[in-house]
C-alpha cells in the first residue's frame, strides 16, 4: 500500500528522537499500520551539517519550512521547533494547505491549541499533540479516550523532570539548590537559563493542557498560580521528613464548589502517596475520577526517545485517520469544543500548611508570629525548631491546620512589619488529600 509522507520541521532533541524512531522501527510500524510512514522533507537551519541515515537519502532538505509545508504530496506536517512564533505559523500555513499537523509544542498548545484546533476543523485536517505533555507518558490518550467517560474531579502532577531531578537530590544529598541546579545543566538536564523550568512557566504550560483536557474548559497560563523551586533548602527536607512528608513541584487542577483552582507550587505530600516515590526526571500525573476513582500514570516526561515515540504514535494516529478517510476526529483537546471559563483565585484553596522562617534568635518571636496567625483566625498545629548553633540564622517551622491560601497571606502579610528575619517567610502548601 502506497505509504502515507510526512515532512519534519525542527531537528532537535526531539526531531532527532523522532527520526531514530521512524528508522530503527520502520518496520514494526509498516505492520501495525498496514502501510508505511515516509518522511518526504526535512527542515533545520543548520541542515547542511547534519548526518542522516541511509532511510532518509530520498527526503528533501531544507532551512526553509515553507519548502515542507508546500510539497503537494506531504500529508502530515510535523512541528517540533518549539516556540509560539515561527511555530505558530507552521501550524496555520500547514492547514491552509490541507495538512494534518503533530507537535510537542507544549507553549503554543497552551497559549493557542483552542484556537489552532478551531482551524483544523475549518480545515478538515487533524492536530495532535500528545508529545506536549509528559512525552513518556500517553495522558493525552487516557484524558481524551481512556477514562473519558469519568467525570475528573482532581488532577495532580509531577511535570518537570529538571525540577524533579533538583528537588530528589536535594533531599538525597542534602545539597544546595544552586550546587544541584549547576550539576544539572553540567549534565544537560538543564538548560543555560533554567528560568522556565524552576521558576515553574514550563510546568505551568502542561497543566494549562492537561486542565483543559481534563475539564473540558479554555485554560491559558496566565490562569494558573505559579511557584517554582528557587527558594527549597536541605532544611525543608529535613522538617518535611518531621512531618512524614516530602516536596515535589506539584501541578493542581481541584474541581471545588466554587469552581476550577489551578496552581503549579512546591508542596508538601505525605511520604506514603504514590507521588513521593516519583524520583530523578520522572513524571507522573495522578487522576481522581468521580465514577472511575484514582488512576495514576508514570514515565519519562522528557528526552529524545521517549517524546519521539509520543511524536511518533500521533503520526501513526493521523494516519490512520488519513487512510480511513474519517471526518469525524476526537479533538487533542477531548472535548468538541472548549468552554468559556475564569477559573477561582487560589487564594480560595484551603489546606494545611507550612511556614519555614529563618530569623536572629530573640525572647518573643514565636509569640509574636503566633499573634500574626491568631490575627487571621488561623490555628497552630505544631511548632518545629531542631538544633542549630548559629542563632543569628536560625531556621524553624510552625504547621498550621487548615486554612485558606487568602488567610496565609494576610498574615504573611502581617509578619512583614516584623524585624527579626533573615529572609521573608515561605509557605507551602500540605497536599494532604492526594
Amino acid at each position: 500500500m502506497d505509504p502515507v509522507n510526512i515532512g519534519i520541521i525542527g531537528l532537535g532533541n526531539v526531531g532527532w528522537g523522532t527520526l531514530d524512531v521512524l528508522a530503527e522501527n520502520a518496520r514494526d510500524i509498516a505492520l501495525k499500520l498496514g502501510f508505511p510512514l515516509r518522511v518526504r522533507g526535512l527542515c533545520s537551519r543548520n541542515i547542511a551539517a547534519k548526518k542522516f541515515p541511509a532511510d532518509f537519502d530520498c527526503a528533501l532538505k531544507t532551512t526553509d519550512w515553507r519548502d515542507i509545508v508546500n510539497l503537494p504530496d506531504v500529508h502530515i506536517v510535523a512541528e517540533l521547533v518549539g516556540g509560539t512564533g515561527v511555530a505558530r505559523e507552521i501550524v496555520e500555513a500547514a492547514a491552509g494547505c490541507g495538512k494534518s499537523v503533530v507537535t510537542a509544542n507544549k507553549e503554543l498548545m497552551a497559549q493557542a491549541g483552542a484556537d489552532l484546533w478551531d482551524r483544523a476543523i475549518a480545515s478538515r485536517i487533524n492536530l495532535a499533540m500528545e508529545a506536549s505533555v509528559a512525552g513518556g507518558i500517553p495522558i493525552h490518550a487516557v484524558l481524551r479516550e481512556g477514562i473519558s467517560g469519568d467525570r475528573i474531579t482532581t488532577l495532580y502532577g509531577i511535570l518537570n523532570g529538571t525540577c524533579n531531578y533538583i528537588l530528589t537530590e536535594i533531599e538525597r544529598r542534602r545539597a544546595s539548590f544552586e550546587e544541584i541546579l549547576k550539576e544539572a545543566q553540567e549534565a544537560g538536564y538543564a538548560e543555560a537559563d533554567p528560568s522556565a523550568d524552576v521558576d515553574g512557566y514550563d510546568s505551568r504550560s502542561k497543566l494549562a493542557i492537561l486542565a483543559a483536557l481534563a475539564f473540558g474548559e479554555r485554560i491559558v497560563p496566565s490562569d494558573i498560580y505559579t511557584e517554582g523551586i528557587r527558594r527549597i533548602t536541605p532544611v525543608d527536607f529535613d522538617y518535611a521528613h518531621l512531618l512524614h512528608h516530602t516536596i515535589r513541584l506539584v501541578c493542581a487542577a481541584r474541581q471545588s464548589p466554587a469552581g476550577l483552582i489551578l496552581s503549579v507550587r512546591p508542596s508538601l505530600i505525605p511520604e506514603t502517596t504514590i507521588l513521593a516515590g516519583v524520583r530523578g526526571a520522572y513524571n507522573a500525573v495522578w487522576v481522581r475520577g468521580k465514577f472511575g476513582a484514582d488512576t495514576f500514570y508514570y514515565g519519562r516526561g522528557a528526552g529524545p526517545h521517549p517524546t519521539g515515540v509520543a511524536v511518533v504514535s500521533d503520526l501513526m494516529r493521523v494516519a490512520r485517520e488519513i487512510r480511513g478517510g474519517s471526518p469525524e476526529r476526537v479533538s487533542p483537546f477531548a472535548h468538541a469544543r472548549l468552554g468559556e471559563y475564569e477559573p477561582i483565585s487560589v487564594t480560595l484553596h484551603e489546606s494545611a500548611y507550612y511556614l519555614r522562617f529563618r530569623v536572629e534568635d530573640r525572647p518573643g518571636i514565636i509569640a509574636q508570629l503566633a499573634t500574626a496567625l491568631a490575627a487571621e483566625s488561623i490555628s497552630i498545629d505544631a511548632v518545629l525548631q531542631l538544633p542549630d548553633a548559629n542563632w543569628r540564622d536560625l531556621p524553624f517551622v510552625i504547621t498550621v491546620e487548615p486554612t485558606s491560601e487568602a488567610s496565609i497571606r494576610a498574615a504573611m502579610a502581617r509578619m512583614a512589619e516584623l524585624n527579626f528575619f533573615i529572609e521573608p517567610p515561605l509557605a507551602l502548601p500540605m497536599e494532604r488529600s492526594l
